[in-house]
């Protein structure tokens, strides 16, 4: 590669596969320009749809262990802290996935309007919910659901939090 430009590689890979500019843009091999902004998530939703994040139900899009889009709908928690946190048992295929490949994608519909939606793409982090606290709080949300007895002897809770890192609103 020529230029005084920072070699770097992305998503971990070890082989530079482009390089940074000063402006924070990645050019790939073939000049195809990348915006590098994985490491400064948006965490600023719009006010026009701000009331989509107290809806019911959410889809949550992950990339399955074949590379193909797993998307499952789910409860979810615009938390006091303005997080969006899941509470998901930790032996679901979603979770392993999310471990794999922290990148998803977190879509709301307004099922009044539904040209009208709220997409999240994000990168989850994982913490245990051993003592269930978050998923209490999720299921007081949900007339006080308690996700314990989706749960088997044994099996636990972890918080989902996502880290916005671009949201896109339409209608």
């Amino acid at each position: 590669m020529t230029g005084s430009h920072t070699p770097c590689a992305i998503r971990g890979k070890s082989q530079v596969i482009g390089r940074m500019t000063p402006f924070g843009i990645i050019l790939d091999t073939e000049a195809i320009i990348v915006r590098w902004s994985r490491s400064t998530p948006m965490t600023t939703f719009p006010e026009s749809h701000r009331d989509l994040l107290k809806a019911d139900v959410a889809m949550l899009a992950t990339i399955g262990q074949d590379g193909y889009p797993q998307v499952t709908a789910l409860w979810f928690l615009f938390d006091e802290d303005a997080t969006l946190k899941l509470s998901l048992n930790s032996t679901r295929q979603k979770v392993k996935n999310l471990q794999a490949h922290p990148e998803c994608t977190f879509f709301i519909l307004d099922t009044a309007n539904p040209y009208r939606t709220l997409e999240v793409r994000a990168r989850a982090q994982i913490m245990p919910d051993a003592d269930y606290a978050f998923a209490k709080k999720l299921g007081a949300k949900y007339g006080g659901a308690d996700l314990s007895t989706n749960d088997r002897p044994g099996e636990t809770r972890v918080v989902v939090s996502l880290q916005p890192i671009k949201v896109n609103t339409w209608g």
